[in-house]
């Protein structure tokens, strides 16, 4: 029987091809994920490791605030003296080389005034001391280290890509407007010419510190005398520290530094790996169907088996070895595509400027043996209901002529099963969306377990309703392709399990898109009437991206413009009750004129006592923290400062906060500015006299400042919505793979079917039915399959969405159907078909009309 499977899987090729194609698929976006995400990782790890190879500890500012835009307190040049005087130290030097935030951005400039990169270009302000470059993460390449005011070090990257070489100008923006600089290196971050596409500025030290306001050094490199430990210089060096340093090894530092890396990694890893898992689970209604077809036409085939002495178990094991092959050969070829597309993902990464190490795709033992046994798994689960049915074949139909097995009936055993899985489908979902006191990580697990039960469960049912879904979505059919229309109809029907099946794939796909395009539709409808409803400035200043920070002399310039009221809003983060928050600083008596404040306790006095040590807090923080009006708050800031304030009032901005324009704790901002080290603006806020005043004018302000947007109130608006958009834009993407595979199943069928039909298809064109009507026929069946998975998905992924709206009634979010996208997706399932039914309509349409009516 070993024998016999396997020779008839080799005569059945483009069978087992067809079969396997969803899986491989899947595997690969499994695989590829896998070896992406751990070269990456391997990456990142080496880079980090070798910036500290002639480095024994490394003493730097205590982190008080995590992700505090001016960084960690600064380490004394005092200090380093102290360090040095050390009998054990060789070698230290002071550095400013800050990974973690963004207390060390800067911005060049190329010779065309424009900021090289893009205005959302990351870069990185380096201070090196050219006297001790084996502390320095950078290899120089090409010239020599800066020295002196007017020299900087490009990074290899930057320099290739722009044209820049040794003895060139550029310019540079830091704190202030741009200077000009003279090249005087080139240099790689490790083995890359650039870190993950920012562009990185070194410095000497002193330049460095004017340019990133800071007074000190971000880390002292140690190198001890041979003989000394790390862990002695860490003993000796840690009685000379204040209270606002560490010290640590560097191999301890390596891992600090990687650490935010390590978790961008790991959530793109399940994030990809969940598209993957979706991917796959469509690809196993694409394999039931498939193997439930071919099973039916071998009806006879299994027949002569058991005529011939076959057991029902071997015949069992006959078709369960056919399945474990196509999955582990499936599995396999997955794993080498996802080999490839790993690899063209990285080359992606380094056209966008992302470049990683030349260190090889890494292919952990972990990737292989996941790939295959997910493959297999999904291959085998799917594959045993079709292998179950072929032990049912009676020996007696290996003597009946055209013997096929009989179309499955959906009986009341199986409406009762689904009826009951979507009612544990709904509850689970309840669970995931509704629940109290149910952590984040179980709500997922919940949505994901009832949405895939969802999915199974109306697969299930799906069968009764393709006839009335065929007569509605077929009628277009019927119209306008004549005869042709009326047979791709009638087939569309003939087997409803098969039909259901096959829309069923598509049906997730098209559920989930919707899904996304009705939350996302919610969002940024709820999104935009929040901002609207607080911004009333005419203009506002922001960085490009809106997020990061700008220099207060931007504001200050705006201001200086005659004609022009203008306020900035200050942002950064601190401490309070034990975690991160973020702190606004408002011009008290200016602010009311650009922001409409709405409070839940308290008035508008609360503005005026800003001044006075007041705060105002926003209500859901108030909430959490037990916070009242008259309530005292402590903070601490990234200084390491405390300060103290009273509670005067409770902003209330509406329930969605989801994106909140101002922070948590909103202070005066003369108050700010003595806390924070190193302020920084989040907007500008800009009133002009109607008529008076010209969008150039405004812009008058800031244009000796790179990486600045003037926006109009209502591109504000827009812009602070558009990333709900990109996000979307995403996920689309990501889901799109769902949809491909449903494509391969929807040929799949039609091309088994056209095996299936090939007497019939010969006694339609013997009596008639033109190649041009075979075509229009099976592309017309198609694009009816396409449309009953549509009209299942599309329901389906709107009744989703109320649900997940419903449950985020808290914050507000508003239900509102997109429709001009869900009509979208309906010409999308209809291409799918379209496209589906290319090879098969061909192959009937060119059927040899004798050979098929002698056709078994």
């Amino acid at each position: 029987m070993t024998r016999a499977a396997l020779k008839g899987l080799v005569q059945r090729k483009l069978r087992a091809l067809l079969t396997a194609l969803s899986v491989v698929l899947g595997v690969a976006m499994v695989s590829g994920t896998f070896m992406l995400t751990d070269s990456i990782q391997k990456a990142f790890d080496s880079i980090f490791t070798s910036s500290y190879a002639e480095t024994d500890v490394v003493v730097s500012g205590r982190p008080i605030v995590e992700g505090a835009t001016s960084g960690n307190p600064t380490v004394s040049p005092a200090l380093l003296e102290r360090i040095r005087a050390l009998p054990a130290v060789e070698e230290a030097a002071g550095s400013l080389v800050d990974l973690q935030t963004e207390a060390n951005t800067t911005k060049l400039i190329d010779r065309d005034g424009e900021t090289i990169g893009g205005g959302d270009a990351s870069t990185l302000g380096f201070g090196v001391d050219p006297d001790h470059p084996r502390f320095t993460p950078l290899d120089l390449t090409e010239g020599e280290w800066a020295r002196g005011p007017g020299e900087v070090v490009l990074d290899a990257g930057t320099a290739k890509s722009n044209d820049y070489a040794v003895g060139d100008r550029i310019g540079v923006a830091a704190s202030g407007p741009i200077e000009q600089f003279r090249i005087s290196g080139i240099a790689t971050f490790g083995d890359v010419d650039s870190l993950a596409g920012a562009t990185i500025a070194a410095f000497d030290l002193p330049t460095a510190q004017r340019l990133l306001r800071k007074d000190g050094y971000d880390s002292i490199s140690v190198a001890g005398r041979n003989g000394t430990s790390a862990q002695e210089l860490v003993d000796l060096i840690r009685p000379l520290l204040p209270v606002t340093a560490q010290v640590e090894s560097a191999s301890a530092r390596a891992a600090s530094d990687s650490k935010e890396v390590n978790e961008f990694i790991s959530y793109l890893r399940y994030a990809l790996l969940a598209f993957g898992g979706i991917a796959l689970f469509v690809g196993g209604f694409v394999i039931f169907n498939t193997l439930s077809i071919t099973v039916a036409q071998r009806t006879r085939e299994f027949a002569t088996l058991r005529t011939l002495g076959a057991s029902r178990r071997q015949v069992l094991g006959s078709v369960i070895l056919e399945t474990l092959t196509i999955g582990v050969i499936a599995s396999l070829v997955g794993l080498a595509i996802g080999f490839v597309l790993a690899q063209q993902l990285g080359a992606l990464f380094g056209a966008l400027g992302l470049a990683l190490p030349e260190a090889g795709t890494v292919i952990a033992v972990r990737t292989v043996v996941a790939s295959l046994v997910v493959g297999t798994a999904i291959t085998l689960l799917a594959g045993l209901v079709p292998a179950l049915r072929a032990t049912r074949v009676a020996p007696i139909a290996s003597v009946r002529e055209g013997a096929t097995m009989e179309a499955r009936r959906i009986g009341a055993r199986t409406t009762v099963v689904a009826a009951g899985l979507l009612g544990v489908a709904a509850a689970t979902l309840g669970v995931g969306l509704f629940a109290d006191g149910v952590s984040a990580q179980q709500r997922l697990l919940a949505v994901a377990l009832g949405s895939l039960g969802g999915f199974v469960g109306v697969a299930m049912v799906a069968p009764r309703l393709v006839r009335p879904l065929a007569a509605v979505v077929g009628f277009p059919a019927q119209r306008l392709g004549g005869s042709a229309g009326e047979l791709a109809r009638r087939n569309a029907v003939r087997n409803p399990s098969r039909t259901a099946s096959t829309a069923a794939a598509l049906m997730i796909g098209l559920t989930l898109v919707t899904t996304v395009a009705v939350l996302g539709q919610g969002l940024r409808t709820s999104a935009k009437e929040t901002v609207e409803r607080q911004v009333t400035a005419d203009y506002v200043v922001t960085s490009q991206n809106g997020f990061d920070g700008l220099p207060p002399a931007v504001g200050q310039r705006i201001a200086s413009v005659p004609g022009i009221d203008a306020t900035s809003v200050r942002s950064d983060k601190a401490k309070a009750f034990g975690s991160t928050t973020t702190v606004t600083g408002v011009e008290g008596d200016r602010i009311g004129a650009f922001y409409a404040f709405r409070f839940s306790q308290g008035s508008e006095a609360a503005l005026a006592a800003l001044d006075r040590g007041g705060a105002i807090v926003r209500r859901s923080y108030a909430e959490k923290h037990q916070l009242t009006v008259g309530s005292p708050l402590r903070l601490v800031t990234p200084s390491g400062e405390t300060v103290r304030l009273r509670v005067e009032a409770l902003l209330d901005q509406g329930k969605f906060d989801l994106d909140p324009l101002l922070g948590s704790v909103v202070i005066s901002q003369q108050r700010f500015d003595e806390a924070f080290p190193r302020p920084v603006d989040l907007y500008t806020f800009v009133n002009v006299p109607e008529g008076v005043i010209t969008d150039a004018m405004v812009a008058q302000g800031v244009e000796r400042y790179p990486g600045v947007r003037v926006s109009t109130r209502a591109e504000f608006v827009d812009e602070r919505s558009s990333g709900i958009e990109q996000i979307l834009n995403l996920l689309y993407v990501l889901l799109a793979l769902s949809v491909v595979i449903s494509l391969f199943g929807m040929v799949n069928t039609l091309v088994l079917a056209v095996f299936e039909r090939t007497r019939e298809l010969g006694m339609l064109r013997a009596t008639g039915l033109t190649r041009r009507q075979t075509r229009r026929m099976v592309r017309h069946e198609s694009v009816i399959t396409a449309l009953i998975g549509a009209a299942l998905g599309l329901p389906l992924g709107i009744l989703l969405a109320a649900t997940v709206t419903r449950s985020l009634a808290e914050y507000d979010i508003a239900f509102s159907l997109p429709v001009g996208t869900l009509v979208a997706f309906v010409a999308v399932a209809v291409v799918a078909g379209v496209l589906a039914a290319i090879v098969p309509a061909r192959r009937a349409s060119r059927l040899d009309v004798l050979e098929a009516l002698g056709y078994e």
